[in-house]
């Protein structure tokens, strides 16, 4: 069941940046084929050999780095629509919930979830507000709160995204070595670094720059 419930986060994340770049196809392509690509991999178990050298997992960081420089440099900010993007980070909520279970299951240390130092379900609950806001109120947010907002929102994730990377079984290894970060392995959780993450980052520095 939380596979499925995070699966579903997963595309959620892609339907909401697909429309707040004004339906770019090529993201939308670029999407269910790398879905599918690291999915498949993934659910073969490749990424959950961590004696392999160099680490298998850094063929997915940096191709994903790679990947969403390019949807960055080819999204049209004239075609962005921010109240989508602001909706993107709602993901933040299920994607915190999950986290816990999977600490719970002892499959990420507790450093990584709300009881920890993990406050990106803040960035989630404070997103769905927003959201409302601009929805009923049909009023615009000041370009200083929202350039506040959004860079906090950086600030947490990239926190975290330290957080889980310190925490994983790789040669950096610093954190949780008692119930190490192995989630992110497996599949679907592979979604989180490789494609949930990224699309939050892109959803902020869009906004940023739309700002």
């Amino acid at each position: 069941m939380l596979q499925y419930l995070f699966i579903a986060t997963t595309l959620l994340s892609l339907i909401l940046f697909y429309l707040g770049t004004g339906k770019d196809k090529r993201f939308f392509v670029f999407s269910i084929l790398w879905l599918l690509i690291i999915g498949l991999i993934a659910h073969n178990g490749y990424f959950e050999n961590t004696k392999a050298k160099p680490p298998r997992f850094i063929f997915t960081i940096i191709p994903s780095i790679l990947a969403f420089a390019w949807i960055y440099k080819i999204v049209r900010l004239n075609k962005i629509k921010p109240k989508f993007l602001v909706a993107v980070h709602i993901v933040r909520i299920p994607v915190e919930l999950i986290l816990f279970q999977l600490f719970l299951q002892k499959k990420v240390p507790i450093l990584m979830t709300f009881k920890g130092w993990n406050f990106d379900i803040i960035m989630g609950i404070s997103a769905l507000i927003i959201l409302l806001y601009l929805l009923y109120a049909k009023k615009n947010l000041s370009r200083s709160f929202i350039l506040a907002w959004n860079i906090l929102g950086l600030l947490f994730l990239t926190t975290i995204v330290f957080i889980a990377i310190l925490s994983s079984p790789l040669p950096i290894q610093q954190l949780a070595f008692d119930q190490p970060n192995i989630a992110v392995l497996q599949f679907p959780y592979i979604y989180l670094p490789t494609y949930i993450v990224p699309v939050v980052y892109l959803s902020h520095t869009l906004a940023i720059q739309k700002n």
